[in-house]
């Protein structure tokens, strides 16, 4: 059994996007199916939209100048509110995760957005192609598990070494201080970018 999936409509400055998010019930429902089958079954983050989407999403909506005609890569992308906001300026725009399940909700948005200049693709940032690239990378709110910072400040450096602008997007969390404080050699930007009264996220812009 797949989670169930309503339609919502997101308010990103002057756009309504359309996306399809799970039904929390069913969330869970199919992940104590899936943990009774493997117990190492990752936890589905990628089922919600969060703020830190959000806020990556309305940064390219009113900075639609860093992806005109260019071409965008979402890493760990979940489900690709920021990549289908990108779609609205981007030449071409790659949606990826690195969970097929989260790849499949996002497929289905596209389809019902009928959008043209998307690929959706599974993709773990510990085994990506070697031919990959883009001009903008962006990820959002993938900083959460301090296992995975080296090998995420290893994709970092790959990228910027191909020319790539990365945008980045976090919220403060206290365990992620020393991969955040990595980013600060490449910072063009940083930005605290409120998404509601109580939630505040920032915002990285980096380049060579």
């Amino acid at each position: 059994m797949k989670p169930s999936v309503n339609l919502r409509t997101f308010s990103i400055g002057a756009l309504a996007v359309e996306l399809f998010v799970p039904d929390i019930e069913s969330v869970k429902t199919w992940y104590a199916e899936e943990k009774s089958r493997d117990p190492e079954a990752p936890f589905p983050f990628w089922a919600k939209v969060w703020p830190s989407a959000i806020a990556m999403a309305e940064y390219l909506e009113r900075n639609s100048h860093l992806i005109k005609g260019k071409k965008i890569l979402e890493l760990a992308a979940g489900l690709g509110l920021p990549s289908l906001v990108a779609t609205k300026f981007a030449e071409q725009v790659c949606c990826s995760d690195y969970l097929a399940e989260a790849v499949a909700v996002v497929r289905q948005s596209v389809s019902h957005n009928q959008i043209q200049n998307i690929d959706c693709a599974v993709y773990n940032w510990s085994n990506l192609p070697y031919e990959l690239s883009a001009d903008v990378l962006l990820l959002s709110d993938v900083n959460y598990e301090p296992e995975v910072f080296d090998q995420l400040i290893k994709v970092c450096e790959k990228f910027l070494r191909q020319g790539t602008r990365i945008i980045l997007t976090t919220p403060g969390r206290i365990m992620a201080k020393d991969f955040v404080s990595r980013l600060d050699a490449w910072c063009l930007e940083k930005l605290e970018i409120p998404v509601n009264a109580d939630t505040t996220v920032f915002l990285y812009e980096m380049g060579l």
